[in-house]
């Protein structure tokens, strides 16, 4: 069993616009990134620990993004991440981005790597992580 939905917010910056005020495209990907990161804290694992530690880090392989509508500045938006397929070196992800109404703004699918932090070269994702992310502890 492959654990429950996790959900982030974020606000939309200026940063994060373009000359139009609408976010660019690109920063989509920056949010879905920033809730994987928090997905991966709320279960007990920092990055920088596991490369320190573990001698692991997760990269993504592909990506896969559907734009429904742009956000705006200032705008509150909740990134919604779905881990869906748990493989030996691999995970994918489902992850949408709403609106405050829950309207879609961005959807995607992300397919992320676990390679060795010195030899970036797959490696299996460790055992004791799996069980987490499997939702079993």
């Amino acid at each position: 069993m492959i654990r429950e939905r996790f959900e982030w917010s974020v606000r939309v910056y200026y940063e994060d616009t373009d000359a139009a005020g609408i976010v660019y495209h690109a920063n989509y990907l920056r949010f879905m990134e920033r809730a994987r990161t928090e997905w991966l804290r709320s279960l007990g694992f920092e990055q920088n620990l596991l490369v320190e530690n573990r001698e692991v880090l997760f990269v993504v392989n592909r990506t896969d993004v559907k734009y429904f509508r742009g956000a705006r500045l200032n705008e509150d938006l909740k990134v919604i991440t779905q881990l869906v397929r748990l493989r030996g070196a691999s995970m994918m992800f489902e992850q949408l981005i709403e609106d405050r109404t829950e309207k879609p703004v961005c959807s995607g699918g992300v397919s992320v790597a676990c390679v060795h932090s010195r030899l970036f070269k797959p490696c299996r994702i460790p055992v004791d992580m799996r069980r987490v992310f499997e939702g079993g502890g």
